[in-house]
């Protein structure tokens, strides 16, 4: 079956930088769109970041924009979340997420599989 396991998440400070990976097994990668969404405490699971599976176009949410850079490694079947300039807002736990889509899509509902998740705490 289909499994995706996140790494890299931590605490930082402020103006730091941290660099997620999602390792995916059970799929033919290079055939998925990946996103990255995020669950702050409280509230619902907000798209991040996402690379289609054809010709690596990416997208991002507004906030992260110019922050956050996502991209692929097809033959490590690993997609990463560049993260630089954190703030504390964006602490959360962050997840990955797979989908057949030829671009990926901001709508959680639209992806097939998903991770774990691993926890981002962005404080002083």
């Amino acid at each position: 079956q289909v499994q995706l396991v996140e790494s890299g998440g931590g605490l930082v400070q402020p103006g730091g930088s941290l660099r997620l990976s999602c390792v995916a097994s059970g799929l033919t990668f290079s055939m998925y769109s990946m996103s990255w969404f995020r669950q702050a405490p409280g509230k619902e699971r907000d798209f991040v970041a996402a690379i289609s599976r054809t010709f690596g176009g990416t997208y991002y949410a507004d906030s992260v924009k110019g922050r956050f850079t996502i991209s692929r490694d097809n033959a490590k079947n690993t997609v990463y979340l560049q993260m630089n300039s954190l703030k504390p807002e964006d602490t959360a736990v962050y997840y990955c997420a797979a989908t057949r889509l030829r671009r990926g899509s901001s709508r959680s509902d639209e992806y097939d599989s998903w991770g774990q998740g691993t926890q981002v705490t962005v404080s002083s």
